[in-house]
């Protein structure tokens, strides 16, 4: 079927296929064709209203000689068809203007109408979303090259990995507490079996407790026999009265095995002042039969060794007297010195001995060396204190330091009175030896004769009494 003009005068697209077929249909149901009224050109056309469905084709009755009806263009299982996309479809249908196009056709009661045709609506495209500018990079991140940047989070932990499927309660609901446990009920009190209540209180440290404490000391075992060597290079400073008080306050305590030894290579004074003179022996004839004595053993060793000593008047401590010849100092080299000292371990617990003023002899160094404990004795003044800390800087010079440095100080007062430069002294020691000792003046020693401890002041004693625990506590044990 070709197409009509238009009323602009232009031809008219070509009808589609539906088209024709429709037209076929209609046009072999009617008899005679009815004329349309013409349409003027200048006519305007109807507005466009909605789509409505095409009426259902018309179905002949059985006595016109056409069985059967038209076959739905695109019936409604089918979706095959879709519009071209170039072509529009038009609003409303036209009817050709050769005929009239006729009153809507309804089936026959007994056949179903065919589904209407509709004309699927074109797919319009939507339209792009517009694109939202990107915000300019900000000029702190263009000073920042190689500032900070935040770290990637961490990874899910192995251990949350492993945890997939264990219990989590519901966020709504805590997991229940567990039931309290009742505390145990407390102990019945224990009736006093007096009626009153105890009391704790602090009492200061006594000086009795204090004198127990140092009587402990001096009476624990000292694992080997230890050897105090008292010393200064300068005279006078109670150096003697010092050996001979320290081993009688041991020996009261401990009540034998304590000996006091004078090395003094010069005459010195230790016999004569402490002990009974029962004989006239020294420490040169112990030389002279050293070599028949230290073959001896146990009891035989302690009776032969008896002969060459002196004994305090209450037998608690022993006595080996110096020379006074001084040719008798030349035969005092290391290796007797050495020979005395061992045979005296083997004999007692505790040596005490009075060193002499030469720190340049063989003695005297032989001495230091086999020495456990030093005590450096002094008295309140200057010439004795300075002396003192000479022969400390010695010490250190000749690899004695630790020796030195584990000393004790031993200041003696020599006068009722407390001297003015005691306190200087005792800051000064305490900073170069272990410790400082102080013992008081009385007047049983100021004559120089024989001392016997128990005729010292109470007061003495004590002060004796700790400075000896000083000595050696170190090998208390």
């Amino acid at each position: 079927m070709d197409g009509s003009e238009t009323g602009w005068g232009r031809p008219a697209e070509p009808a589609p296929r539906w088209r024709a077929l429709l037209d076929r249909a209609r046009l072999a149901g009617r008899g005679a064709e009815q004329p349309e009224p013409e349409r003027r050109v200048d006519e305007p056309l109807p507005p466009p209203g909605p789509l409505s469905p095409p009426e259902a084709l018309p179905r002949r009755p059985a006595g016109n000689g056409y069985a059967g009806s038209a076959r739905p263009v695109n019936p409604a299982g089918e979706r095959s068809y879709e519009a071209d996309p170039g072509y529009r479809a038009e609003a409303t249908y036209r009817v050709d203007p050769a005929y009239r196009a006729e009153p809507a056709y309804r089936p026959e009661p007994g056949y179903p109408g065919e589904p209407a045709y509709r004309v699927p609506e074109p797919r319009r495209p939507e339209p792009p979303e517009p694109r939202r500018p990107e915000p300019p990079e900000s000029r702190y991140a263009l000073l920042d090259n190689g500032g900070y940047r935040p770290e990637p989070p961490p990874g899910e932990s192995r251990y949350a990995l492993l945890d997939r499927g264990a219990y989590r309660p519901e966020r709504g609901y805590p997991p229940p507490s567990p039931a309290p446990v009742p505390a145990p009920a407390p102990p019945p009190p224990v009736p006093a079996e007096r009626g009153y209540p105890a009391r704790v209180e602090w009492r200061p440290r006594s000086a009795e407790s204090d004198l127990e404490r140092a009587a402990a000391v001096l009476r624990r075992e000292l694992g080997t026999p230890r050897v105090l060597a008292f010393a200064n290079p300068k005279g006078g400073v109670h150096k003697t009265t010092a050996t001979v008080l320290a081993a009688a306050t041991v020996g009261s305590v401990r009540g034998r095995g304590v000996l006091a030894w004078d090395d003094n290579e010069l005459r010195g004074t230790l016999g004569l002042r402490a002990g009974s003179a029962r004989h006239a022996r020294t420490i040169r004839h112990l030389v002279t039969d050293l070599a028949q004595i230290e073959i001896r053993e146990g009891n035989d060793l302690l009776e032969t060794l008896d002969d060459y000593l002196r004994h305090a008047s209450d037998g608690s401590y022993d006595v080996l007297a110096g020379e006074e010849s001084p040719r008798f100092a030349q035969r005092l080299d290391q290796f007797t010195v050495r020979r005395v000292l061992e045979l005296l371990r083997r004999t007692h617990e505790v040596v005490c001995v009075d060193t002499g003023n030469n720190v340049e002899s063989a003695n005297w160094r032989t001495v230091m060396q086999a020495a456990d404990q030093l005590v450096v004795t002094t008295v309140p003044r200057e010439d004795a204190a300075f002396s003192a800390d000479w022969m400390l800087d010695l010490l250190h010079e000749v690899g004695m330091g630790e020796l030195a440095e584990n000393a004790v100080t031993l200041i003696s007062c020599p006068t009722p009175g407390r001297s003015p430069l005691q306190d200087d002294l005792e800051k000064h020691f305490a900073s170069r030896t272990r410790a400082v000792a102080v013992v008081p003046y009385d007047p049983a020693l100021e004559t120089g004769s024989s001392i016997e401890y128990h005729q010292l002041q109470p007061e003495t004693r004590q002060a004796w009494l700790r400075a000896a625990a000083v000595m050696l506590e170190p090998f208390a044990r």
